[in-house]
């Protein structure tokens, strides 16, 4: 058993709030065990002037973690974003576009904002799992006043889960004492049909054997399944 009682295969308790916010076209409020991230998605009628002209869309993810997030003040990022930050943007981004017929989308944006409220570890993949539950309320928006055909949202929904290596055992969902103490490090995006969109993965020590990735995969493809579910559930019941 782990320090908050759960088994090594089990989620921490979560949560997703939709609807979370009046004015974003899409938001969603989404905790695991202690971290918050509250996800707003708006929808811009233009696309980066790269893309301009190719009838084609865009998705791309934002990410900052609150001053008071952390038990010791984390500064603003003023003067330019921070590696880390940077990173974990281009994951969101990508791991939503591939919940989105692009093409169906037409020449607009939708940028996802993930505000982190609380951190306890694993802020990057709940702003992936919560991040698409905004992108979809913001399409279902354009889907309604018949902007977009229901074909952009048709592609599976996308989660995201941490697993690692914490004193030689598989853990699922790590909570910030257990990931800060993890042999092997692992973050997962997954589809609703079981396909992988990005696996990050690194051994902070030894390195890991193809069985202890094999079993990383396994819990965390399980937890993803069970995330699905969650976002499917929290958009049934949204306004």
């Amino acid at each position: 058993m782990r320090r908050d009682g759960r088994a090594n295969d089990a989620l921490r308790a979560v949560t997703i709030s939709p609807g979370y916010l009046d004015f974003a076209d899409g938001s969603a409020l989404i905790t695991f065990g202690q971290t918050r991230v509250l996800c707003a998605a708006a929808v811009e009628e233009s696309v980066p002037p790269w893309m301009a002209g190719r009838g084609t869309g865009w998705v791309t993810g934002e990410y900052a973690m609150l001053p008071a997030s952390t038990e010791t003040r984390t500064p603003r990022e003023t003067r330019g974003l921070s590696g880390r930050t940077q990173e974990i943007r281009r994951l969101i981004g990508r791991a939503l576009r591939a919940a989105v017929d692009l093409e169906a989308l037409g020449e607009r944006s939708v940028i996802v904002d993930c505000d982190v409220i609380q951190a306890d570890g694993g802020t990057r993949t709940a702003s992936v799992t919560g991040g698409y539950v905004a992108l979809a309320l913001a399409l279902r928006r354009l889907i309604a006043t018949g902007a977009v055909s229901a074909k952009a949202l048709a592609p599976p929904p996308v989660a995201a889960v941490s697993a690692g290596i914490v004193e030689g055992e598989v853990l699922l969902d790590l909570a910030y004492d257990e990931d800060s103490r993890a042999e092997v490090d692992l973050n997962v995006v997954m589809d609703g049909q079981g396909r992988f969109i990005e696996v990050q993965g690194t051994a902070e020590g030894e390195p890991f054997s193809r069985h202890q990735l094999d079993g990383l995969l396994g819990v965390a493809g399980e937890g993803i399944r069970q995330l699905i579910l969650l976002q499917s559930r929290a958009l049934e019941g949204a306004r």
